[in-house]
């Protein structure tokens, strides 16, 4: 009888997300209404080669920033060619892309409402 053995390889993902937001809001001496606030989050992933850590902020009125950081088993910081390692970038474009996306599609589904409803 031959003995086999089993190839089992194994995989292991863990993953952790946090979200804050704070929001003020105030009166200056002339009545007016002032309001400032931030929102951010951070998601990290990890897996048998290392792991990334994704972080968005955004202040009130002003586009959202994106900053993605990768690390190797080691914890040792990935620098430079990792798939966007350490860059911060702009992501306002997506935001507003996803906007009109949205809009476009409740326009689509109006129509066809009108359509199906014999209008």
């Amino acid at each position: 009888m031959s003995n086999n053995q089993n190839n089992k390889s194994s995989f292991s993902m863990s993953s952790s997300v946090s979200f804050s937001s704070s929001s003020t809001a105030s009166n200056n001496n002339n009545g007016a209404q002032s309001v400032s606030g931030t929102r951010s989050s951070r998601t990290s992933y990890t897996d048998a080669s290392g792991s990334r850590v994704v972080s968005e902020n955004q202040k009130f009125g002003e586009p959202a920033t994106r900053e993605e950081r990768r690390y190797d088993a080691q914890g040792r910081q990935m620098l430079g060619g990792g798939g966007g390692a350490g860059r911060i970038e702009d992501v306002s474009e997506d935001d507003k892309q996803k906007e009109k996306d949205r809009l476009y599609e409740e326009k689509m589904e109006d129509e066809y409402a009108k359509r199906e409803g014999g209008a």
